[in-house]
């Protein structure tokens, strides 16, 4: 018995260390960028005069992320399959996200619920 729970408490530890350093619903305030052009290019990798390459990377299925004021927040889940459709039309546009963030190594990712332009 002894033994049993020892395994248990091993498997918990190992599972807990797995998981990401928290997970919460949240709502966040942003841009739709292309996650790779706004980390490299900063303000050149955002906004209008970018949003054409913006397209074109999201159409071709790379990451894609909502810019806030301080962060940036990789779509994972059913917004980021096939390519991103579901993303396709926010595009370089502002706007409200509510989904499960999670963050790992540094890496911050929202799970999407629901998405609308902001005002």
């Amino acid at each position: 018995m002894h033994h049993l729970i020892s395994v248990m408490a091993g498997a918990a530890m190992v599972v807990s260390l797995a998981m990401p350093a928290f997970a919460a619903d949240m709502t966040v305030k942003g841009e739709v960028v292309d996650v790779a052009c706004s980390t490299e290019k900063k303000d050149a990798g955002k906004g209008a005069a970018h949003a054409s390459c913006a397209m074109s990377c999201a159409k071709s299925g790379q990451p894609v992320g909502i810019l806030t004021a301080d962060s940036i927040y990789t779509v994972t889940g059913d917004y980021a399959s096939n390519k991103n459709a579901k993303l396709l039309d926010f595009v370089a546009k502002n706007v409200i996200v509510t989904g499960t963030v999670t963050e790992k190594d540094g890496v911050k990712s929202i799970n999407v619920k629901s998405i609308k332009i902001a005002n």
